[in-house]
């Protein structure tokens, strides 16, 4: 793996440095500004993204019942089954057999393997959800020898930053 040239390694997590150039209420609009600033022939390497005020947000997305539990953890199983039959079949002249064999047993284990925690967790957690993260606005940094210049080109292009009634 090499280092990119201005010396940024993108896999090391470290807090990120540079001015604010920009501020923007949605990440596309921010990626926008940055896709805009490279179709002007800007260093982009020089730039970054920063999420601001992150948030987690789980997102309700049903109910979680005994035949939801039973029923998903058998189709989940099921699958499983399939694919372990379908690897078994290679071997066998006949692919019927170990395909249904793997569907039945898989559908047995998914519905044991699902029904355990969720009666372990007697009812503590009845619902399923989605958890994203979020940010409250989205700054463009870069570093301080191009800022001016970056600053101006995205106060030229109007994309309705933060504070500007997006």
């Amino acid at each position: 793996m090499t280092t990119p040239p201005h010396g940024r390694n993108p896999l090391l997590r470290e807090r990120p440095s540079g001015w604010p150039v920009g501020s923007f209420e949605s990440y596309t609009r921010a990626q926008r500004a940055v896709d805009t600033l490279s179709d002007e022939n800007f260093p982009v390497d020089k730039l970054t993204i920063v999420g601001v005020d992150l948030m987690e947000v789980e997102s309700v997305t049903g109910r979680l019942t005994w035949g939801r539990v039973l029923g998903g953890g058998a189709m989940s199983g099921a699958w499983m089954g399939v694919f372990i039959g379908l690897l078994l079949g290679i071997f066998n002249s006949n692919y019927t057999a170990p395909i249904l064999t793997g569907i039945v047993m898989g559908a047995v284990f998914g519905v044991v393997m699902a029904a355990v925690p969720y009666a372990l967790s007697r009812g503590q957690r009845d619902f399923t959800s989605a958890t994203t993260i979020v940010a409250g606005r989205y700054d463009v940094l870069c570093e301080p020898d191009l800022a001016p210049q970056a600053r101006d080109a995205i106060a030229r292009m109007n994309l309705g930053g933060v504070g500007a009634g997006e």
